[in-house]
C-alpha cells in the first residue's frame, strides 16, 4: 500500500455553510484482486462508513496489465487470473489533472460548472529528464499539484474539456488531463442516487 498527503477542493464558501474547517486528507493505493476489492468495499463501508458523504470515497481502477510474471503473482497473492474478457463498460471515470502549484483554485473552478462535484489535490514533483523538461510547453521538471476528480462516465469529456479551455496548457495552471476507468465507487451517494 501506498498512502499519499492531500487536500481537499471544498471553497471556503462551502466549509463555512457546513461549519467545518479544512482538513487534510489520505490517498491511500493498493493493489488487490477482484475478491479482496469486494472485502475492501464491505469493510470500508462497514467499518469507515464510506458510503456516508464525507467519510470519503473509494473507487476501484482495473489494471490491464502488469510487468512480468513474479509482478503478476505478488499482486494476486499467487493466484494467477483467469482469462477472459473483462467488462469495459464503466460508469465511472477518474480524471487525472497535472497542473503547476499553486493553481488547483484555476483548475476546480473550470471544472465545477461541467459537473465535477470535488476532488483531491496531491502534491507532486516532476521528473523530466534532460532535453525532455517541456511537454506542450509545460515544465516537467517543476513543483506539481495533481488533482483527482472522480466524474459520471456522461461527465466526463465536458470536464475535460472545460479544463483543458479555462486552464490548459496555454494558461499559466498549464493543465494536462486524462482518465482511467472506474470499475467500482463507493462514497458518492449524490452521483449514485442520480444514476438510480
Amino acid at each position: 500500500m501506498l498512502t499519499t498527503l492531500a487536500r481537499g477542493t471544498a471553497t471556503s464558501e462551502q466549509l463555512s455553510l457546513y461549519g467545518l474547517d479544512r482538513t487534510g486528507k489520505a490517498v491511500v493505493s493498493a493493489a488487490a484482486g477482484r475478491d479482496a476489492m469486494k472485502q475492501v468495499f464491505r469493510e470500508a463501508k462497514r467499518k469507515m462508513y464510506i458510503d456516508i458523504p464525507g467519510n470519503g470515497i473509494l473507487v476501484a481502477v482495473p489494471v490491464k496489465s502488469v510487468g512480468g510474471g513474479s509482478t503478476l503473482a505478488y499482486m494476486t497473492d499467487g493466484n494467477v487470473p483467469s482469462g477472459g474478457v473483462p467488462d469495459m463498460n464503466f460508469d465511472y471515470e477518474l480524471i487525472i489533472i497535472i497542473l503547476n502549484e499553486g493553481f488547483a483554485d484555476m483548475v476546480m473552478d473550470a471544472a465545477r460548472p461541467a459537473g465535477a462535484a470535488g476532488g483531491t489535490i496531491l502534491h507532486a514533483r516532476g521528473t523530466g529528464a534532460a532535453g525532455t523538461e517541456k511537454f506542450f510547453g509545460v515544465s516537467l521538471g517543476t513543483e506539481k499539484d495533481v488533482i483527482y476528480i472522480v466524474a459520471g462516465a456522461k461527465e466526463k469529456a465536458a470536464i475535460m474539456q472545460a479544463v483543458s479551455r479555462e486552464a490548459g496548457t496555454g494558461t499559466r495552471a498549464g493543465a494536462i488531463c486524462f482518465s482511467l476507468p472506474v470499475s467500482a465507487v463507493a462514497g458518492l451517494r449524490r452521483l449514485e442516487d442520480e444514476d438510480e
